[in-house]
This record gives structure tokens, sequence and C-alpha cells, in this order.
């Protein structure tokens, strides 16, 4: 068993430096959700536009590939070491574009996932289209998908209702990019905005899950999880965005109530006496 790079003082939030379909099959039967934000694939030297500068779109060697084989081969590699990961209740979130999302998609049909939802995050701040020759792209989606064709999953109903007026949760959802404060320890090239993770984790895991991410880059999985007092082992190669992640812990250990602060669906829930805080 790989034992981990850091593991912080409350045990919350561990992170392992390896390729994930290596650790993957050491945790069996073990995880109950897995939100994974793998590759993209479309760093292809293309350009696009970040606060009015136009910038690369290249992410990193790792973002690289446009064989439609050698992605699905990938994707199914990974995703089978991830079904074993899971236990028979959990469920997997899978963030991506229409670069990976229809190989995603086919290779979780192959594996007997049931597909529950495909949720659409809506950016309210997009950048704008570079060549004008497509519509801007304002949106990504994320695959909710089960590993069980038989098992039931967790999905927190009635607190998505909350956070939708007292209104059954839709599919598509409103959320920025991420606020400078998330950017305060470094910044991942594919960063998520904390407060999608929030809700996504809050939807379909229990307080004293244990939440993987794979491919675990600046961590916002886990300071997700651990503002939710769910437990988080991420796997990461790279030893820059490790550095990352470990001083996230150590900002969130000092700052929980300045960071839960900022998370309006805590704010909602903590009006309605359904979240506490944790005390650290």
């Amino acid at each position: 068993m790989s034992k981990s790079i850091f593991t912080s003082k409350d045990k919350l939030f561990q992170l392992y430096q390896d390729d994930c379909n290596k650790l993957l099959p050491q945790f069996e039967n073990q995880i109950d959700l897995i939100f994974a934000d793998p590759p993209y694939f479309l760093s292809n030297d293309g350009l696009s536009i970040q606060s009015g500068k136009i910038v690369s779109v290249n992410k990193g060697q790792w973002d690289k590939g446009d064989d439609i084989e050698k992605i699905d081969e990938f994707n199914l590699k990974w995703l089978s070491n991830a079904k074993i990961a899971l236990k028979d209740t959990g469920s997997i979130l899978i963030s991506g574009t229409y670069h990976n999302i229809f190989s995603l998609g086919r290779i979780l049909q192959k594996l007997d996932f049931k597909i529950l939802n495909i949720i659409t995050w809506q950016k309210t701040n997009p950048p704008p289209n570079f060549s004008c020759r497509y519509l801007t792209h304002s949106t990504e989606q994320i695959i909710w998908a089960r590993k069980s064709l038989k098992h039931k999953h967790i999905f927190n109903y009635e607190l998505m209702k909350k956070l939708n007026e007292n209104k059954q949760m839709r599919d598509v959802w409103q959320f920025s990019a991420i606020a400078p404060w998330e950017k305060n320890n470094g910044k991942h090239p594919t960063q998520k905005p904390l407060p999608l993770l929030v809700r996504l984790i809050l939807m379909a895991s229990n307080e004293n899950s244990l939440i993987c991410d794979p491919f675990s880059g600046s961590s916002t999985t886990g300071i997700a999880a651990n503002l939710l007092n769910r437990k988080f082992i991420g796997f990461e190669k790279e030893d820059d965005f490790i550095k990352i992640s470990v001083n996230r812990k150590i900002e969130l250990e000092k700052n929980f109530q300045m960071i839960k602060n900022k998370i309006n669906d805590l704010k909602v829930l903590t009006k309605a006496n359904l979240f506490q805080e944790r005390m650290i």
C-alpha cells in the first residue's frame, strides 16, 4: 500500500504523489464519491482571451492529445480503476467539455456504470471567443454516474431543494470562474471554483464520506470536502500542485470561517440550521 506524502493534523486530508491508475486499486471498495477533472485534451496550440489578454490554450503536456483511440484507452484505464475503488453504493462525478465528454460517456456505459445526470455548469464570466467563428464556449459538463446498476447511490434531495428555494434542483447551475482569493496559494490551469465543488459534494455524499480526486491538481475537491466534514484523498503527480494543495489546506485551517462565509450555499444552509461548522 502506498504511503501518503501529506496527511493533515485532523486526518481529513491526504495526498499521494503517483499515477491514479496505480493508487485507485489500492482503495478497493472504500470510496464513497469520486470527483474527477481528467485531461480535456484541448491543448492544441490555439489561442484564447483572459482578462483582456491573448493567451495560449495549452495547459501542459498532460493535456495534449488528438488521437481518439488513445483518448478512449486513457479513459477506459482510469475509469476501470475508479470502479474498483468505489463502494457498491458509490458514485462518480466527471468534469469535461466536448473535447472529452463523449469519450467519457461511452466508456462509462461500456463499464456498466449507470449515468444519473449530466450537470451543466454555466459560467457567468466566460472568456470571449477569439476566432469569432463559433459561439462563445460558456459551459462545462459534469457527468454523474453510479457504480452499480442495482445499489442505491447517495443523493441529498432535500438539501438540493433547500438550495433552490424549496424547488427541485435542476441540472443547469450558474457559477462564476475561480475568484481571486482562491488563487492565494497559486493557481492550477484547470482549477474549478470552490462553490461548484461544495454543491457537488453536498449533493452526492454524506458527512464522514470518503471523497477521492484522482487528478487532484490544487485540491479544490479536498478543500470543499473538508469544509463539509468529509474525508479526502487526492492523487497528484506534479510537485508544484502538491505544494499548492498543502498550502490551501493550511489556509483552510487558519481561515475556516472566512472561507465558509464566501460560499453562498453554505450561507443558505447555515441560515436554515442545516450546516454546522466543524471546530478546528
